[in-house]
């Protein structure tokens, strides 16, 4: 029994062009019809309202990412449908960011478009202040650096409805947590989920961390400033969890919550 010859280069080449052409007509298809959902939106009664749903693309990714793809790596599937779900999101009404990137802004923008694409306007700011403000509004998304020199997300307390939905990056090949975008979205769980909770508890990290521990929630600081600490919480909580209640701290509460790394 002979080998199966290699294909030739211009065999492979003829093969790609194809390829190419069935793509281009199938993202113009699917591209067009943002529009037709926005007709219908309005038709329902539901225009007029931002059409980001974080739980329904983490299903679709993950739906994506877990069938056959014989070397086509998740960091290819999430960067190409992120881009076509934020250019449907740009057609269908207002879609905007606001970046705040603390000490490294370069990094805070480059996480921010791997998880909302090219389509989406995007300005960076001079405060954490600023990319809240944006969130207010109506298709804006606030992108905030977590570092020790802002406790911005402790604001997040006294806007309830502003929540975190989004931890960037979204996979973990791209690196370690670095931002959280913020918007006037719903927050459902996805079935594999980080809640975002902060606390004024004068403890030390690791006697919150115990104490809610031993109230069977798995708790890690992510950072302190400004007297308070916000801690990611393994798992979907509601604000109301009465195990949250016995925690630490006088002032506390859950701020959002967001899916974990889809490569993990």
């Amino acid at each position: 029994m002979t080998d199966k010859p290699a294909p030739s280069l211009d065999d492979v080449r003829r093969r790609i062009d194809a390829i190419d052409a069935d793509l281009l007509r199938l993202v113009v298809e699917r591209a067009s019809l943002a529009k037709d959902v926005a007709v219908a939106k309005a038709a329902s009664g539901d225009s007029g309202k931002f059409g980001l749903r974080p739980a329904r693309e983490t299903q679709l990714l993950r739906k994506l990412l877990a069938g056959p793809r014989n070397g086509a790596r998740p960091g290819l599937i999430v960067r190409i449908w992120r881009e076509l779900i934020g250019d449907s999101l740009a057609t269908q009404g207002p879609f905007h960011l606001a970046v705040w990137g603390g000490r490294d802004p370069g990094r805070t923008v480059e996480v921010a478009r791997l998880r909302f694409g090219v389509a989406p306007s995007l300005r960076q700011v001079a405060k954490p202040e600023d990319a809240i403000a944006e969130a207010r509004q109506l298709g804006g998304v606030g992108v905030c650096a977590l570092t020790p020199d802002s406790a911005w997300w402790g604001r997040l307390l006294a806007e309830p409805k502003l929540k975190v939905f989004a931890a960037l990056p979204c996979l973990a090949a791209w690196g370690p947590l670095a931002a959280l975008a913020v918007a006037e979205v719903e927050v459902e769980p996805t079935g594999a989920d980080n809640t975002f909770w902060v606390t004024d508890a004068p403890q030390a990290a690791k006697a919150v961390e115990d104490a809610l521990s031993h109230d069977g929630v798995a708790a890690t600081l992510l950072v302190e400033a400004g007297g308070l600490k916000l801690f990611l919480l393994s798992g979907y909580y509601q604000p109301d969890d009465p195990r949250l209640a016995r925690a630490p701290g006088k002032l506390s509460g859950v701020i959002g919550a967001a899916p974990g790394p889809l490569d993990v």
